[in-house]
């Protein structure tokens, strides 16, 4: 097929994907388990634990949009856009994922969805004011890597067992305030609850950003070798990472919980120590990256230059 000439299936990401599906699934299965032990009630942990991954699984592609204030858009409305994911889903000879736009003024771009049937790719209105059509190609061939090597659906699977043991974390908190049972025996159960899920949000934090830095990594190389420009992906990533740092620290907030979902993190000008668990890799990798491939490629422009 030609979406495997294009889109080269990539082993190196696979294998980090099946490790920390495998790993997080013997954490998930370790959760429920302690869980059990401690509510005394195994039927109610298990429907609410694949209640909740169902949802997630099925109904990310809306819960991100309506997160996100995106819509869908046809052709009619947005026909530059339509064209160049068009031209870029025959290149790959992949499925065209549905189109959506958000109106916001943060410059990024997000694919969600379960497969590459049910993909939605999702840009900003921002992102669409501010790049070259070569820096959007880049750009849509960035998140269309990432539905062709369905690590969308990895990482919403992946992060769902921190969602849920978050999610865990303030239902005991609360529930332990407004219940007024003051027991020795609930506040022992209430304490465990705490300490396993606080645990298990812990290290599935740890394990999908480490996952998460890697696929941006590959989405980067996979889209510079598809259109055979690392050059305008560089200069795309230059633009918005600049652009994102000088918006204001209070409207990057409600973004922040899609950081591992968008083109580049929704960071301030001064991320501090969030680098260090950053769900994305530095822009200065992710340009020395693109620089050796335009060598290879023997591309004539300059990565990270805008044209």
């Amino acid at each position: 097929m030609q979406m495997q000439s294009r889109f080269r299936s990539d082993r190196r990401l696979t294998v980090r994907m099946a490790v920390t599906l495998f790993l997080l699934g013997l954490l998930y299965v370790a959760f429920v388990a302690a869980l059990i032990v401690l509510l005394k009630s195994w039927l109610l942990v298990v429907v609410i634990a694949a209640g909740m991954l169902g949802a997630q699984y099925w109904f990310s592609d809306r819960v991100a949009l309506f997160a996100m204030r995106g819509r869908v858009v046809e052709r009619e409305e947005y026909p530059q856009l339509h064209g160049v994911v068009d031209r870029l889903c025959a290149i790959a000879d992949m499925p065209k994922p549905v189109v959506a736009v958000s109106d916001i003024d943060m410059p990024n771009a997000f694919a969600t969805g379960r497969n590459p049937d049910h993909a939605v790719v999702c840009v900003t209105t921002g992102l669409l004011r501010r790049l070259a059509p070569e820096e959007l190609e880049g750009v849509l061939a960035h998140e269309l890597s990432h539905v062709a090597h369905k690590d969308v659906a990895v990482i919403t699977v992946a992060s769902f067992l921190g969602v849920l043991a978050g999610l865990i974390v303030r239902f005991a908190f609360y529930s332990q305030i407004f219940s007024g049972r003051k027991d020795q025996n609930t506040a022992v159960v209430f304490a465990g609850v705490m300490g396993v899920s606080a645990a298990v949000y812990a290290l599935s934090f740890l394990l999908i950003r480490a996952l998460s830095r890697y696929r941006e990594l590959a989405a980067d190389r996979a889209a510079a070798q598809l259109t055979g420009r690392p050059s305008a992906l560089a200069s795309a990533l230059t633009k918005v990472s600049g652009d994102i740092a000088r918006i204001p620290t209070k409207d990057l907030r409600t973004a922040q919980a899609f950081n591992a979902f968008y083109f580049t993190p929704a960071l301030g000008s001064e991320p501090g120590i969030a680098r260090l668990f950053s769900t994305h890799p530095s822009l200065e990798q992710r340009l020395d990256q693109l620089g050796r491939i335009s060598t290879e490629l023997g591309e004539a422009a300059t990565p990270g230059k805008a044209d």
